[in-house]
């Protein structure tokens, strides 16, 4: 009696340790769940996972739009100023736009597709990947919210 005691409780030991970290395990796995949603466009994730620094991977920096380059450059270009980062160069030929975000530098590549589409790449300028998604998904949001806008031409002041 006291040996199967002894098993029966060694066993509910082993049981109960096996659990506690398979249930540790299951929070980093939503989070996980919660960062492939916010790159699917979903709204249910908490502020706190869009501003903390965390290892980004490079498909939630890329996204295609249906939409030709020249506009989409320019909503890129709004958005930048949108969510009020430092533009340090701006090269509309090649379509790029460096700019300063919370102490880091980004660049924001427009490539053409085709006629109808395009692709926009917003990268580190240093290529280390450890920072707050928000960045890039904030800038997505605005341009998907302002895709339907008319462009129009801002007269001079004078």
């Amino acid at each position: 009696m006291e040996r199967v005691k002894k098993y029966l409780i060694t066993g509910l030991f082993i049981l109960l340790a096996g659990v506690y970290p398979a249930s540790a395990e299951v929070m980093p796995q939503n989070e996980t769940a919660q960062d492939s949603s916010v790159a699917a466009g979903e709204s249910s994730v908490n502020l706190s996972t869009l501003v903390t620094p965390q290892n980004v991977s490079f498909e939630i920096c890329t996204k295609t739009f249906a939409m030709n380059s020249d506009r989409l450059f320019y909503l890129t270009l709004a958005a930048v100023n949108a969510n009020r980062f430092e533009i340090k160069e701006i090269q509309s030929k090649t379509g790029y736009i460096l700019f300063m975000a919370v102490g880091k530098e980004f660049l924001a590549s427009v490539i053409s597709i085709d006629k109808y589409r395009s692709m926009l790449k917003i990268t580190p300028a240093n290529n280390n990947y450890f920072f707050a998604p928000g960045i890039v998904l904030n800038m997505y949001k605005y341009i998907e919210l302002n895709a339907s806008e008319h462009l129009q031409n801002i007269p001079k002041g004078g």
